[in-house]
């Protein structure tokens, strides 16, 4: 079964017109949509308050320690590279 990926504005479009009147049933075959999906993004509408994207808010512990991880990268990078120099040079001394 061949997985598709739809967009916020179609997801909306949809639950916007269950919420209208139109039934399930009817919008997974207008649309060729499973009834599940489309009983699953009407809750999610409902739960974001009309947010249907995949990105979740993140606390400020996440975004601290994404930060950090993000700096000890950085710094274990440049330190290899100073070693590799460090090497480098110091065989060039001898």
């Amino acid at each position: 079964m061949e997985k598709r990926f739809h967009s916020n504005e179609f997801k909306i479009m949809i639950v916007e017109l269950r919420q209208s009147g139109m039934s399930t049933k009817s919008l997974s075959k207008e649309y060729d949509l499973n009834p599940s999906m489309i009983s699953r993004w009407c809750r999610e509408y409902k739960s974001k308050s009309g947010d249907l994207s995949k990105q979740k808010s993140l606390s400020i512990e996440e975004l601290e320690l994404r930060a950090l991880r993000k700096e000890l990268k950085d710094v274990r990078l440049e330190r290899d590279i100073l070693k590799k120099a460090v090497s480098i040079f110091s065989k060039s001394d001898k």
